[in-house]
């Protein structure tokens, strides 16, 4: 079955609909494949994983982006992947939400007397509402990726999981029933709190962490029937358009710090000292940040493939002596300003520049005056 993507129609609300109706047809199949223990057990998140992703991720690349928005800015097109993505949401909200009861609640619950190859209709109901918003969060995510240029191999389980976190804003179960309070009507409110908290997402309890995690976010509307379409068109697009954000913020920062290692391998005339003074900058004090740990691991690979510097030793190290580094400094004939503007701007990839870090750098503009 061929994969459509979040802007395979373009004509107004007439079309939008169309297309939401077709992909949540098509849903509707993959769920009646499902049986309760994969819900249960979790294993349909894996699943949809897998038929969200295969066909899509070889169809959808940097060319695939280039064709339909050349010449544009990445952010105005992620901007504009965002807000699509969120229509949709919406627009599939207010029609799962008219098939919403109480008795989906129940349902979930007796999963485990359903016979091993029947999902109940309840429960098919809240699974193609699940399933379209799960989908369309991983496909948006990858999407904002590919714009920004972010590598994810998703044969590897880190990028894979890296994906699946930024795709579900994964945070604790307090940070999202607070997220979703404040975009909600204030009268209902206290509902809602009382649902995150109360006995009715026992039946999510036997759930791997990521399946419960989403069934919690259609809680709300399968136990609130009275709230009706607004609140589900309302919690779709918003948990859409956080997730689109939240892989915004994610993949451009990562983004900004690949291009800064592009940038010093480029420029740099002393690869091989490159690498031992940016990771003395970094180590300056105990801690080692994520925009640290990433500006090194892009930096290490751009030296090897654009210099053909592979250092074992450095690669080998685990404490390193400052007094190894100024050795290798003043072994350097010649200017070193790349040295020094490298070491500047690897103290600073990860915000202020501490007093650790200023330390260093002003040891290494002393010595490289000498030279």
């Amino acid at each position: 079955m061929a994969e459509t993507t979040i802007d395979a129609v373009d004509g107004g609300d007439d079309a939008d609909r169309e297309f939401v109706e077709h992909e949540r047809a098509k849903l509707r199949e993959f769920v009646k494949g499902l049986s309760p223990d994969d819900i249960k057990s979790g294993g349909w998140f894996t699943k949809l994983s897998a038929q969200a992703l295969s066909s899509y991720t070889d169809k959808v690349d940097w060319q695939y982006f280039q064709e339909r928005y050349e010449g544009v800015p990445v952010d105005v097109i992620v901007d504009q992947r965002m807000k699509m993505a969120a229509r949709y949401a919406a627009l599939e909200g207010g029609l799962s939400a008219g098939a919403y009861s109480a008795a989906v609640v129940a349902t979930l619950g007796s999963l485990g007397g359903a016979s091993p190859a029947t999902v109940p209709a309840a429960v098919t109901t809240m699974m193609v509402d699940v399933a379209f918003i799960t989908r369309l969060q991983l496909r948006l995510a990858w999407d904002v990726a590919v714009l920004y240029r972010v590598p994810l191999d998703l044969s590897d389980p880190e990028d894979m999981w890296k994906l699946i976190r930024v795709a579900f804003t994964i945070k604790s179960g307090e940070a999202v029933r607070e997220g979703v309070v404040k975009v909600v009507p204030a009268v209902v409110r206290p509902v809602i709190k009382r649902f995150y908290s109360g006995a009715v997402l026992s039946a999510g309890k036997g759930l791997p962490v990521v399946g419960k995690y989403l069934l919690q976010k259609n809680v709300i509307k399968i136990g609130i029937p009275v709230v009706g379409v607004p609140l589900a068109v309302v919690l779709n697009r918003y948990t859409t358009l956080l997730a689109g954000r939240h892989a915004q913020a994610v993949f451009r920062n990562e983004a900004r710090v690949i291009e800064l290692a592009e940038r010093l391998s480029k420029r740099s005339q002393h690869p091989q000292l490159m690498l031992w003074v940016a990771w003395l900058v970094i180590r300056a004090n105990s801690k080692i940040g994520d925009d640290e740990a990433l500006l090194m691991r892009h930096l290490v690979r751009l030296v090897r493939d654009q210099h053909q510097v592979v250092d074992r030793q450095f690669a080998h190290l685990v404490d390193i002596e400052p007094a190894e580094v100024w050795r290798r400094v003043e072994a350097e004939p010649g200017d070193l300003g790349d040295i020094l503007d490298a070491a500047e701007r690897v103290a600073a990839v990860d915000g202020d520049v501490n007093a650790a870090e200023k330390a260093v750098l002003a040891e290494l503009r002393d010595r490289c005056r000498r030279i």
